[in-house]
């Protein structure tokens, strides 16, 4: 079986041994005569596998006791409104930071639920950089500040987390899972699954109890965080087959050395290419303000547009697939997730040398 590099921005890679383990179990699952997926979720077999993910959670992230974790439905993209339907109360403010395309959308949702503050907004810089904490216009008394801290589309992220009064909501779907975290500084973090834990349907959350308790309870079941938190996320049925390949996935995090050897692998393929950008005298050019840089989404691009779609079908052909920048910005972009092996970012390398010999 020949594999190729597989840079999208997600769905995404999955380490090669949670596919291959899914793959053996998928029709009979340890002997059960069926597969996980076709099992009840109240039954044992799956309750062991729903209770695991969520244990690894906890240690792989060092996550205090006093954080609920939530395995839900939607994705990230339901927590846009889940978020101010429970945390935004008549007569309260939330803070929005904008960085680009994913905090606008957070941001309008928020719009529709309440009063909303845009604490900072990118837009005169084209989403390139992230704030300081101190160039935040936040509202005293806050219901909560939300931030993006990875910009999937526009490749730039928190390199530090702001310290805040107001409860700190982040999403965090395209870098879950690739570094420790600041739980001192971070109420509550959401991601899809998609890019770094898993198949697409299922949203991870993390929340400080003390935020849960102000959550409102006047609004549809589904939609309160407590109903989950009190049910073990089985209140209703899980997306049983995304917390299964996650279980594997944060298994094969455990077993290559936790979050410290996936910060480490993580820098190293980032100083690789972002070496090869800066290194190129401009024929490669990065349109992000270094220090905001995001290393899980590198961004860049060519001298002209013909070139880079010619970069990226002439990249395609060797194997290196998913390079498109998304359609509203252009240029490339390479999803440099978990999963992606170093060898995966020494052969776009190396392509890129050869691209630039042969067109420069």
């Amino acid at each position: 079986m020949a594999r190729i590099y597989n840079f999208s921005a997600g769905p995404s890679i999955l380490p090669l041994q949670a596919l291959e383990e899914a793959a053996e179990k998928m029709v009979d699952y340890e002997g059960s005569g069926m597969s996980l997926v076709e099992m009840s979720h109240r039954g044992k077999i799956y309750d062991s596998v729903h209770s695991e993910t969520i244990s690894l959670t906890r240690e792989l992230l060092n996550i205090p006791e006093d954080y609920d974790i939530l395995l839900l439905q939607g994705g990230a993209t339901l927590q846009f409104g889940m978020v101010p339907m429970s945390f935004l109360k008549e007569g309260m403010t939330a803070d929005y930071v904008v960085t680009g395309s994913w905090a606008k959308k957070a941001l309008n949702d928020g719009k529709l639920i309440g009063k909303v503050n845009v604490a900072w907004d990118g837009k005169e810089n084209n989403y390139t950089t992230i704030p300081d904490a101190k160039d935040l216009n936040l509202t005293k008394d806050a219901a909560y500040i939300h931030i993006c801290s990875n910009e999937t589309i526009g490749g730039i992220q928190w390199q530090d987390f702001p310290k805040t009064d107001a409860p700190l909501i982040a999403d965090m779907s395209s870098e879950i899972m690739s570094r420790p975290l600041p739980w001192d500084k971070l109420d509550m973090v959401y991601a899809g699954a998609q890019k770094n834990l898993a198949p697409s349907g299922m949203a991870l959350i993390i929340m400080k109890k003390s935020l849960l308790e102000k959550a409102r309870t006047d609004i549809p079941a589904y939609l309160q965080y407590a109903t989950h938190a009190e049910a073990n996320s089985l209140y209703n049925t899980p997306p049983t087959f995304s917390i299964w390949m996650a279980n594997l996935t944060f298994k094969w995090i455990k077993s290559i050395g936790g979050m410290a050897e996936i910060e480490k692998r993580r820098d190293e393929k980032a100083k690789l290419l972002y070496d090869a950008i800066d290194g190129s005298n401009g024929y490669y050019r990065s349109p992000v303000d270094a220090k905001s840089r995001s290393k899980m989404n590198m961004v860049w691009r060519l001298p002209s547009e013909d070139l880079e779609a010619a970069f990226i079908k002439e990249a395609d052909k060797e194997g290196l697939s998913g390079l498109k920048g998304h359609r509203s910005v252009g240029g490339i972009r390479a999803s440099v997730y978990n999963a992606m092996p170093k060898e995966g970012i020494v052969t776009l390398v190396d392509f890129m040398t050869k691209f630039m010999e042969k067109n420069g």
